[in-house]
């Protein structure tokens, strides 16, 4: 008897899945027709991915999405030819971009044209997008420079620690920041090997 492990099943299962967005989709980018770097999207919410949740997408596609990256406009104008694939996945990702770019005069009449059934608009706006603009925010230093998990910041200002003794002086190098995710002015990092909050405006890019 063979015992298969969790972690391979599931790499199997990604690898089958791929592989059936790849033939369904012709190996392009299912939103954009981009042929290079093509991964799995999941389109949330996702318990358990499989080809009818999934699409395939470049990266540029992905980032944007995922809103990692801020959106342009004119990437997306192949939307009003993919908008129509007959795939409620990819229906769904186009609805809640097309909604994302909504002040774009092409994009609110495609929306305005694009047909969703009660399930499928159900799902598509469980995400909120469609509530949003297109705008992105990020965590940005003092300068406005972007800031990324991982990178390395200086303190331009001498900081008390809350509840703690330390004091974080002006000019402290915090290597391996970590971005805090539902807060775009601050990030965490280590000083004298204790994890404390930083606001970004009291910081800059190593």
């Amino acid at each position: 008897m063979h015992c298969v492990s969790t972690t391979n099943f599931i790499t199997f299962a990604a690898m089958n899945i791929e592989q059936q967005l790849k033939e369904r989709s012709h190996n392009i980018c299912e939103l954009c027709g981009n042929t290079n770097g093509l991964s799995i999207y999941e389109v949330p919410p996702v318990d358990i991915p499989n080809v009818n949740n999934c699409i395939l997408v470049c990266e540029t596609c992905k980032s944007q999405i995922e809103k990692k990256e801020q959106l342009n406009p004119d990437h997306w104008k192949t939307l009003t030819d993919t908008m129509w694939s007959e795939y409620p996945a990819v229906q769904i990702v186009a609805w809640r971009m097309l909604s994302r770019l909504r002040n774009e005069s092409w994009a609110a009449d495609n929306l305005e044209i694009l047909y969703l059934d009660d399930e499928n608009l159900e799902w598509a706006k469980k995400t909120g997008d469609h509530e949003q603009d297109g705008t992105v925010q990020f965590h940005q230093d003092s300068n406005g420079t972007r800031l990324y998990d991982g990178d390395t910041v200086v303190l331009i200002k001498t900081l008390d620690v809350k509840g703690s003794s330390l004091s974080a002086k002006l000019g402290t190098v915090v290597k391996n920041i970590r971005l805090v995710q539902d807060n775009i002015e601050q990030i965490e990092g280590k000083v004298e090997g204790q994890t404390i909050v930083i606001l970004t405006k009291y910081l800059r890019k190593g």
